[in-house]
């Protein structure tokens, strides 16, 4: 295991704040054995894994999407997200009308802050990150460890706002330059989807959405079991009404009928050796949801994970899990 420890010094409160000095390594205990929250079927009966209001009464309750997860999913994510999106985007951002006090980057759902640390220091120029997530604790995390400067050395700032994606308006975004969010869409209602692209459309700004699963994998060494598991994560995936490996399709579709131009770009994470810490938790995760899915999968499913896991420890898995990045380039408003 592997500790350090966040001091009630470090964690920056909800407002309008400087980003830190320079990015802060933030680890957490890590139980190689348990499946953490957020890499499996860990939610209440009916609750939705989305970010959402949450009333004084629930504050207290441990975050959906457990640091120690986020942690150890941002190296791949940061290595999977689609570069080739970023030169469109970064011609949108410079003729975006009122940009010469730097952009507004809103990242919705933003966890950890890992869309950030991964974004800003690819893009110039001064920038101000709005980070809007339902967990406090979460939205500590990512305010602690926000990059301190852009591409070109410019400054960046940071504040966090609690929230709900769902709840988007157009006013929400007034003066926004962009907006992020990172494995997000698949957690998200069709409804949901259409408010997130009619809010974009009427601020005029573009979204960078990453990372959001297609329902495709690819594990070495083929199993007759691989398909039948997959079928059942992705059924579990489109529970009480999420849309799962149908997001990236839904939201082109929404984004488009509000005459956005949409980019589309494979971000599949490659995981090897030196992911398996990464791997044996995804695993654990996609075998549990696919259990809780199809319950009468249990037996072979149990030897299936022990079978992968002993592979996954001896450096003989490879997996490849399958991702979309979304790139909408709404019509800019203010005369562009």
């Amino acid at each position: 295991m592997r500790k350090t420890t966040v001091t009630p010094e470090d964690v920056a409160h909800v407002g309008r704040i400087p980003a830190q000095p320079g990015p802060r390594e933030v680890s957490m205990d890590v139980d190689a054995s348990a499946v953490i929250a957020g890499a499996g079927p860990v939610a209440r009966p009916g609750e939705r894994p989305t970010v959402r209001l949450r009333d004084d009464a629930e504050a207290q309750e441990p975050p959906r999407y457990a640091p120690e997860w986020l942690q150890l999913r941002e190296p791949a994510d940061a290595a999977a997200r689609a570069m080739d999106l970023l030169d469109p985007l970064r011609i949108r951002l410079a003729n975006l009308p009122g940009r010469s006090g730097g952009v507004v980057v809103h990242d919705l759902g933003c966890g950890t802050g890992s869309m950030g640390r991964w974004l800003a220091p690819r893009l110039d120029g001064a920038q101000h990150w709005i980070l809007h997530d339902r967990d406090p604790y979460l939205l500590h995390f990512a305010a602690v460890a926000s990059p301190r400067a852009a591409a070109d050395g410019s400054r960046v700032t940071v504040e966090t706002r609690r929230g709900d994606v769902a709840r988007l308006t157009p006013d929400a975004l007034v003066g926004a330059s962009l907006v992020t969010a990172s494995a997000l869409l698949d957690v998200l209602t069709r409804e949901e989807i259409q408010t997130l692209a009619a809010a974009c459309a009427g601020a005029g700004c573009p979204a960078l959405l990453t990372l959001s699963v297609a329902g495709r994998v690819e594990l070495s060494d083929p199993d007759p079991l691989d398909e039948e598991i997959a079928a059942a994560f992705n059924d579990h995936q489109r529970r009480d009404g999420l849309l799962g490996p149908d997001a990236v399709t839904v939201a082109c579709e929404a984004f488009a009928d509000h005459g956005a131009t949409v980019k589309v770009h494979p971000s599949p994470w490659r995981l090897g050796p030196d992911e398996a810490a990464l791997t044996a938790q995804w695993l654990r995760g996609w075998v549990g949801a696919a259990v809780e899915e199809r319950p009468e999968l249990a037996p072979r499913a149990e030897k299936y994970l022990e079978a992968r896991l002993a592979a996954c420890s001896a450096g003989e898995l490879r997996v490849t899990v399958h991702h979309s990045d979304l790139l909408a380039l709404a019509r800019p408003t203010g005369g562009a």
